[in-house]
């Protein structure tokens, strides 16, 4: 994935919170008050298969615009969800990288029920960014990346919620979005910094959107979401932007036991997709995104090294049950 802890240079009307990402202070919000989800019903999310999705992405090698790889990939994409959902939408767009290159995207859109009103967007990208600019090893700073943690496992646990979900569908629509272009912003090396370089499909979606008057009552997006040891905060601008949503998913993850990995903790703002789909189309979103204390991210975050075994299952089934958890608590699959 991509994002950036250069926020605060966003024009955007929020003010950033005190202390560094990643560090403790006095950013501990009150506790939400949650509801019982011991009676929710819930798709059985399987681990192993989200885990194949995962390796089936890194399989077709680099993943960035322009490679053979991201074509493959889109293919994939596109053709795994038709399997599962009512319809699936490819968006084509051309973007400028920082760099002046000209490159297509492709936004992948996979929705159930899309005759519904009522929609919950679930999101997370699928290009793996083609500079390693964090690597430990300098010479390294100009090699693309497998991509596995940021980007392959958000990818692969939405795969998987669609599968389930299909099978026992929410009393609600569901749309799956899969941007493009998300990672390939301007890299450490380049000596200058500029934000709009980032999240090119979601830029270019929040103003596209796949239907006309397109809504959804909140959305979610997932970054990052693999790691052996998971840890998630309340980021700054799911914070400002969709707070009743961020409150309610960590108050149902508390309630599962898992609130030493949803803690309850603020955390400064990322320069992510949910910031274009906050404030161009204005859909509440959150973002779900690993904050490991003293790294950015996680240790291997845009380096070399993201790889399969930066993944673990274990984890993508606890986002996966946290969140079904959510949306069928307020939506519950219709009795046959």
């Amino acid at each position: 994935m991509k994002r950036h802890f250069r926020i605060a240079v966003l024009a955007i009307a929020v003010a950033l919170l005190a202390g560094c990402h990643g560090k403790k202070g006095d950013n501990t919000p009150a506790a939400p008050t949650t509801k019982d989800y011991s009676n929710v019903a819930i798709p059985a999310f399987n681990a192993d298969s989200a885990y194949t999705f995962v390796a089936d992405q890194l399989a077709f090698g680099f993943r960035h615009p322009g490679t053979k790889g991201h074509e493959q990939c889109a293919e994939y994409i596109a053709r795994m969800m038709g399997r599962w959902c009512d319809t699936v939408i490819v968006q084509p767009f051309s973007t400028t990288l920082w760099n002046g290159q000209h490159v297509n995207g492709k936004n992948i859109i996979a929705s159930l029920a899309p005759e519904r009103e009522n929609r919950i967007l679930l999101a997370a990208h699928w290009d793996s960014r083609q500079w390693a600019d964090h690597d430990l090893d300098t010479t390294k700073w100009r090699s693309p990346l497998p991509g596995a943690n940021d980007g392959a496992s958000g990818v692969g646990l939405l795969m998987e919620m669609a599968r389930v979900m299909s099978v026992m569908p929410p009393d609600v629509g569901i749309d799956f979005v899969f941007f493009d272009v998300e990672d390939q912003g301007i890299p450490e090396w380049a000596g200058r910094y500029e934000d709009n370089t980032w999240c090119k499909g979601s830029q270019y979606w929040a103003s596209n959107p796949h239907k006309l008057f397109y809504q959804a009552m909140y959305g979610i997006l997932f970054d990052m979401v693999g790691t052996a040891a998971p840890r998630f905060t309340k980021e700054e601008i799911s914070m400002n932007f969709a707070q009743g949503v961020m409150n309610k998913m960590w108050g149902c993850a508390a309630f599962l036991g898992h609130g030493n990995i949803f803690v309850n903790e603020l955390s400064s703002g990322i320069l992510d997709d949910h910031l274009y789909i906050n404030q161009i189309i204005k859909i509440p979103t959150i973002d779900v995104v690993q904050n490991s204390v003293n790294c950015s991210f996680y240790p291997h975050w845009h380096t070399v090294n993201d790889d399969l075994d930066a993944v673990d299952r274990n984890t993508l089934a606890i986002v996966a049950t946290v969140t079904m958890k959510m949306i069928y608590g307020d939506y519950p699959a219709k009795k046959k």
